[in-house]
């Protein structure tokens, strides 16, 4: 079988891609910048999204009270001890809003992590009514030096669950982010999260046919999980007969049949999430970490012989 990805696995692989364009390993270094949200901060809401502790993603050597640089080099270190060295890195703007701030204060935290020697790009994790034009277009000339990539919680294309959440932006604004980050030929990157309360099972795979007429370039898919000191926890655990939360077994087939879905041009990042057991409530999937998770959907997928957009129209 020859895919339109180039390489053999059987769905469009960004680490796949990152080989190819970078000709060797590349690592994320998460950066906590010192951002804050819309919805934290009263601008749109206050309370933050319900699901949120950032806390529970958030490594160790991350604070904004250290400098951008004194972060990369921790988290060199932190790689170089717990995963295999890489000699290049992206570094992650990762926590809250990494655009929720006056462009002059981006222009000073992201040229400072551009000026590291092991830093070849930026990834920058954001929602989709923290851009403008200006922003857009500051990142536009970096994009030309190096390596740009905009992440957009998206997280559901349903105003009613975006509602529930408090997230305090609609779809459309998604769209149009992501339209006006593609167009200027922008990495953009989406995060997608499955089981929100209230969304059927059909309303979920309807999402893969609405995702894939945007010019998304990656896409991370999220399990939903209950984290400790959440509104969200608090919620389940006062009616938790209204939360789906998915068995293993389950949500590898789901997924397998939500990328027969997807647009084969739109490359998935990540298809699980995990977070450290001490903020975990529900929904994980015990002590499997997202590598070994990923070897079984692929096997899953072998022996169904299918892959990503056999069924995309």
């Amino acid at each position: 079988m020859s895919y339109s990805w180039h390489h053999q696995r059987r769905f469009n692989a960004f680490t796949n891609f990152c080989q190819q364009k970078f000709g060797e390993r590349i690592q994320k270094l998460s950066i906590n910048a010192g951002f804050t949200c819309p919805n934290r901060d009263g601008t749109v809401s206050t309370g933050g999204c319900i699901y949120c502790n950032n806390a529970a993603f958030n490594p160790s050597y991350c604070s904004p009270e250290k400098s951008i640089t004194q972060q990369i080099n921790e988290g060199i270190e932190f790689h170089a001890v717990r995963y295999r060295r890489a000699d290049k890195y992206l570094a992650y703007f990762q926590s809250y809003s990494n655009t929720h701030a006056p462009l002059e204060l981006l222009k000073i935290k992201f040229e400072e992590a551009l000026q590291h020697p092991a830093i070849i790009g930026l990834v920058i994790g954001t929602r989709p009514d923290c851009v403008d034009n200006d922003k857009l277009d500051y990142l536009l000339q970096l994009s030309r030096k190096c390596f740009i990539s905009v992440e957009y919680g998206v997280e559901s294309c349903y105003n009613k669950t975006l509602e529930k959440l408090n997230r305090g932006h609609n779809f459309e604004q998604s769209v149009a982010a992501i339209e006006a980050t593609a167009q200027r030929k922008i990495h953009t990157g989406i995060h997608l999260i499955f089981g929100l309360p209230g969304e059927s099972r059909e309303e979920m795979m309807q999402e893969a046919s609405i995702l894939s007429k945007l010019p998304v370039s990656t896409i991370k898919f999220h399990q939903l999980q209950i984290i400790k000191n959440t509104s969200l926890e608090a919620m389940f655990r006062t009616k938790p007969e209204q939360f789906h939360i998915f068995k293993l077994d389950e949500y590898i087939d789901f997924i397998i049949d939500f990328c027969e879905l997807l647009n084969p041009s739109i490359m998935i990042e990540r298809f699980t999430a995990e977070v450290p057991p001490a903020f975990h409530v529900t929904g994980g999937f015990g002590l499997l970490r997202t590598d070994q998770i990923l070897q079984k959907i692929e096997k899953r997928m072998e022996e169904r012989n299918t892959w990503q957009g056999r069924s995309y129209l």
